[in-house]
């Protein structure tokens, strides 16, 4: 136990510069209303979490230690929970540091509120102009539109760039199409002539085979009667 008391007292002196040294990161700075905020909601997150690992909880995790030594066991729980505040404060101010999140913050508080003074001094001297709503008071849907529009206007260009290049390219298509099909009309006329042709030619030779048959019969005929001795 004397030497748990004495390691924990190095890890309390090590976590109070730790605690310190946001407002120390820059000595010109503190944490102003967005930082403070910040770092409230760590601390509410953080307590949350520790609260949610309460004794309780971790001692019907070790059901035995908890019934034989309870004394140790909420020592063990103790060191744990504050082992885990301290890693979990270091490493958030760890990354505080790293990203100067003190010293950003602070300079949108700054902007902001010369944004609104400058607001506030045209409207009390105001010329009657019409005024520009700020892009930081526009609406989630309108800041999406107006980051959105210039782009749907290029796709809706291009788109229209391509669906009349489609529409030419089809036009030239349906035109060689008609001009093949109307050759191929030409092509199957003629055609039928020739073979109408074919059949009259084949058919003459038909006939004309058949009385050359007729003609060599007769011939044959007549050879044959004039070999036959006269009675």
């Amino acid at each position: 136990m004397a030497e748990s008391e004495s390691e924990n007292r190095p890890q309390q002196q090590q976590q109070q510069p730790a605690s310190e040294s946001l407002p120390t990161a820059s000595q010109a700075q503190t944490p102003g209303p967005r930082a403070s905020r910040l770092i409230q909601v760590f601390d509410q997150a953080l307590a949350r979490t520790l609260r949610a690992n309460s004794y309780s909880n971790f001692a019907s995790c070790f059901p035995t230690p908890a019934r034989h030594v309870p004394a140790s066991l909420e020592s063990v729980w103790r060191q744990l929970n504050a082992k885990l505040e301290e890693s979990a404060r270091a490493e958030f101010e760890e990354i505080i540091a790293e990203r100067e999140a003190v010293q950003h913050l602070n300079e949108l508080d700054r902007l902001v509120a010369e944004a609104r003074a400058r607001r506030e001094k045209e409207s009390e001297n105001g010329n009657g102009t019409q005024s520009v709503n700020p892009p930081h008071t526009l609406g989630a849907d309108e800041l999406y539109n107006a980051h959105l529009t210039p782009y749907l206007q290029e796709a809706q260009s291009t788109l229209n760039k391509t669906l009349e290049s489609t529409h030419a390219q089809n036009t030239e298509l349906a035109q060689t199409v008609q001009a093949q099909r109307l050759e191929i009309e030409k092509l199957l006329s003629h055609l039928e002539t020739v073979v109408t042709d074919i059949d009259g030619a084949a058919s003459a030779a038909t006939q004309f085979s058949k009385e050359h048959h007729i003609r060599q019969d007769a011939v044959q005929m007549d050879e044959e009667v004039n070999t036959q001795p006269s009675v």
